[in-house]
């Protein structure tokens, strides 16, 4: 899986491929008299306008792929606009699919392959493309308007501009009509299908399973029949054009990736999905119902319409009218004993921040799941980010500490949602939970644990068994704190006895009254800080196989372009370690003598060094930055040759 680290002979082998485009040399076999040529990795970016279906087409290769065993990575990307405008470079919709026999860990800095259905694709996308890789086109497109639209005075098909490239022209929407004659379809509900054309041709061409894309479409189409079968008998007809053309001499086998993974069930999974699973998994280990109280966000609202489905596990969600009632209708659900979330993304957090910072008065468990996007204000919704660190750190009023967690994969995801959920329980407190963009929407395989392999998360509520309601008195005490913890007890509203208040104003120490005294407010804000400071959290680990003196420390999703640049480094002969964080606050506490331990630190971000300010503030390095904030994840050449220079400077 992409969590993982390759044998070092995996690690040598897909830093030297990258330079070259991503491929072995093959071996030939013939099949049905054409050739079939062995990869080991191959990189495909389907592309067209956002009503083409692209996403939907990439996210059918990416289900086959994984039924087949394949290690892979995904990059959608796509406008903010629900229906973009057509044919115009910014309603150019794509989708990169990064598959391999080995464990790989990024959707890929350049695609092998491109399928473009348009001239704005095209265009949008070239750029990217390296020499001699393959160029998909849809030449029905290729007219005097849409090219005029992007800036084509000349045909590109034509002109020779595209002559360093493996060019096949295929009129996909003349093919398509073509094979829908007999449905009695109009010619643009006929149109609406050659993204399975194109589908069909790239599984034949990288002998993808069939069964399940069929399945899926006559289950999408249910109640419209002959939709469905329309979109099945395009989708065989781009097999069998694939199959029969004389323009496509060759397909290509990319081996399963059986040593890449252990042994267990494994399903593609996306950051949002893991997320949603991570929390039901987190509710039933701790024995509470889960309830998310949310307001509809990009890239956040999958994680509400993927809970909605759920309330056979105990899961309620709300869907509120603004962002400041989803958290107030959590945090309510909080104080009555549920495992309370909240979903948003950044300009969602600064309308919760007041509500935040009573949860931390309060001192209730609440998740706080921040998908990150491009900024500042509405900024590039679509788009990923990693600056909303600061904001989850210090954007609250008052001294309000908060945990804060970061996944480093999709799969990741599922693991961190129950980590934020053991500390929001344990330590009675809100936690922030950062994911992106870039996780959000991307996936890769995910191994699905056992039950007994889960964290037992339950927890004591006052007055349970064996509790103490304070000392030595019958007077319940709602602050007064557990001496390992320094968690305050949870007290379910109707419980007889545990009546006490709640409400912003400070409270004194152990009674919960009002207090204005200050000498209470210093004691209650140090204590607060202690609570999160103590919180328990793993030794940070550190990949140095050769006394490095220059360490690339790392957080959140930059995990797999950093772990890839890395790997080419050393493949080099370089000598760098790596260290990445999921625990942000607090920081693991051996994360000081790490940093200490060499002689330059990097951090790449995508922001302008929001991590890097705060290592340099709390351990005194002097740590380099390296940033990029073009709301796209980094590519792993381009990290390599910026660690190399570090390196060597």
């Amino acid at each position: 899986m992409t969590s993982q680290v390759s044998s070092p002979a995996e690690q040598a082998d897909e830093a030297s491929e990258a330079l070259v485009g991503g491929q072995r040399a093959p071996q030939s076999a013939a099949a049905d008299g054409k050739e079939v040529r062995r990869l080991d990795r191959v990189i495909i970016r389907f592309a067209g306008d956002s009503g083409d279906g692209m996403q939907l087409t990439g996210d059918r290769f990416t289900s086959e792929t994984a039924s087949f065993g394949n290690d892979l990575s995904t990059l959608p990307n796509f406008p903010a606009e629900i229906r973009a405008p057509a044919g115009t470079l910014p309603g150019v919709s794509s989708f990169q699919l990064h598959f391999a026999d080995h464990d790989i860990l990024t959707p890929g800095d350049a695609p092998n392959v491109l399928v473009a259905m348009n001239p704005a694709a095209l265009k949008a996308n070239i750029a990217d493309v390296p020499r001699g890789a393959e160029i998909i086109v849809n030449t029905d497109e290729f007219t005097k308007r849409p090219m005029a639209k992007v800036g084509y005075e000349t045909n590109p098909l034509e002109d020779g501009s595209l002559e360093a490239y493996n060019v096949h022209p295929v009129p996909l929407t003349t093919l398509t009509i073509e094979a829908l004659k007999e449905f009695g379809l109009s010619r643009k509900e006929a149109e609406r299908s050659k993204n399975m054309f194109a589908l069909g041709l790239l599984s034949w061409m990288y002998h993808r399973p069939t069964e399940n894309t069929e399945a899926f479409l006559r289950a999408k189409f249910a109640k419209k029949p002959q939709i469905a079968e329309a979109n099945v008998a395009a989708y065989r007809a781009g097999w069998n054009f694939g199959e029969t053309t004389e323009d496509f001499a060759v397909s290509y086998e990319v081996a399963p990736a059986s040593q890449a993974f252990p042994a267990g069930t494994y399903r593609n999974i996306s950051g949002n999905l893991a997320l949603s699973y991570g929390l039901i998994a987190a509710g039933r280990q701790a024995d509470l119902p889960v309830y998310l109280g949310s307001y509809p966000i990009t890239p956040a609202s999958d994680i509400l319409h993927e809970l909605s489905k759920h309330k056979n596990f105990g899961v309620r969600t709300f869907q509120a009218e603004d962002e400041i009632a989803g958290i107030g209708a959590a945090l309510g659900a909080a104080f009555g004993g549920a495992l309370a979330v909240t979903t948003t993304s950044g300009p969602g957090v600064a309308l919760k921040s007041e509500t935040i910072g009573l949860a931390v008065s309060l001192e209730l468990p609440l998740v706080i799941i921040d998908i990150q996007r491009g900024g500042p204000s509405t900024g590039l919704p679509t788009k990923t980010e990693q600056a909303d660190l600061l904001q989850a750190m210090y954007g609250r009023n008052g001294e309000a500490p908060v945990p804060i967690v970061a996944p480093r994969t999709p799969a990741d995801c599922f693991d961190a949602a129950l980590d934020a959920a053991r500390i929001a329980l344990t330590y009675r407190t809100p936690v922030f939970l950062l994911s992106d963009g870039y996780l959000a929407n991307g996936s890769e395989p995910w191994r699905i644990p056992e039950p007994d392999q889960l964290p037992d998360l339950r927890v004591q509520f006052a007055g349970g068994p064996n509790h103490e309601l304070a000392d030595g008195t019958e007077v319940f005490w709602p602050y007064k704190r557990d001496p390992q913890t320094l968690a305050r007890p949870w007290a379910v509203p109707g419980t007889p006895g545990l009546e006490h208040r709640i409400g912003g104003i400070e409270k004194q120490d152990g009674t919960g009254n009002i207090s204005y005294d200050p000498a209470n407010h210093d004691f209650m804000v140090r204590t607060r800080q202690a609570k999160v400071d103590g919180i328990e959290v793993p030794d940070v680990e550190v990949d140095d196989p050769a006394d490095a003196r220059t360490l690339v420390l790392g957080w959140g999703s930059t995990y797999g372009p950093i772990t890839a640049a890395v790997r080419r480094l050393r493949a080099s002969g370089r000598s760098v370690a790596q260290a990445h964080l999921r625990h942000i606050n607090p920081f693991p506490r051996n994360l000081g003598e790490v940093l200490k331990r060499y002689d330059k630190v990097v951090v790449p971000e995508m922001n302008l060094g929001q991590l890097a300010t705060l290592i340099r503030a709390k351990y005194l390095v002097d740590a380099h930055s390296y940033n990029q904030v073009n709301g796209m994840p980094f590519k792993a050449e381009q990290l390599a040759a910026a660690l190399e220079e570090a390196i060597d400077a």
